[in-house]
């Protein structure tokens, strides 16, 4: 395995605070991630594609049936995958959405493990026959054509997560008060009136931050919804 160029500094990725009792997990897969992509040329584009689209697809490759640790590798899996595709110029906007696309790919990787399962079943697993059905029959599931079950899960978690990543893009553009007054407005549904006497301010100020953060989180949603970054 090649390593990264030693002039090139190793990005650094924000643990967040709903992964951190998973850490070790988290560092194994951001570190494989940089050591395997050999031409790590932009650094900024794939860290912010990692923090973007990580908990989108751990939340479906989790919820299709695979276990904490699966999920992560399913992660890197994808990501190594697109970032590959990217590098050799096979990724084409015009030929589908990126939603469509992310989710396929994500979906050959949660299939692989499945697959991978067929194969060596784990300890818990021999001698275990419901167990090895219940396997067998999900990738028979995930592989027919006509099954919506991954495409359902995708379109429910796809929203959720652009929306929070949007909001995590705006609030790093805006000034923490903006964000603040637009998170216990809008966010938390406090109303103009408990907002204003809670953050010492008038109503116009809160109108103004939901006007404007509000914008630029429809801006973001919309960029996020239609391109890759």
């Amino acid at each position: 395995m090649s390593e990264p160029a030693s002039d090139i500094p190793v990005p650094e990725i924000a643990v967040p605070e709903d992964v951190k009792k998973e850490k070790g997990l988290w560092e194994k897969t951001r570190k494989s991630l940089i050591e395997r992509l050999n031409n790590w040329e932009d650094q900024r584009t794939w860290n912010e594609f990692y923090q973007t689209y990580w908990r989108l697809i751990f939340s479906v490759a989790s919820k299709a049936g695979l276990t904490r640790e699966e999920s992560f590798d399913v992660i890197q899996e994808t990501i190594i995958a697109i970032a590959r595709q990217v590098q050799k110029g096979q990724y084409d906007p015009r030929a589908g959405s990126f939603k469509a696309w992310l989710l396929q790919m994500t979906r050959w990787r949660i299939l692989d493990v499945f697959r991978a399962r067929k194969r060596q079943p784990s300890l818990a697993d021999q001698g275990n026959a419901d167990s090895e059905d219940h396997g067998m029959s999900i990738v028979e599931r995930l592989s027919q054509e006509k099954d919506n079950m991954l495409e359902k899960i995708w379109d429910r978690e796809w929203r959720d997560n652009i929306t929070a990543a949007a909001l995590e893009r705006v609030k790093a553009k805006v000034s923490p008060r903006q964000f603040q007054i637009f998170d216990c407005y809008v966010m938390k549904g406090w109303g103009v009136k408990k907002t204003a006497e809670a953050l010492g301010i008038n109503a116009a100020q809160v109108y103004l931050a939901k006007h404007r953060v509000g914008a630029l989180v429809k801006k973001e949603v919309q960029a996020l919804e239609h391109t890759m970054l």
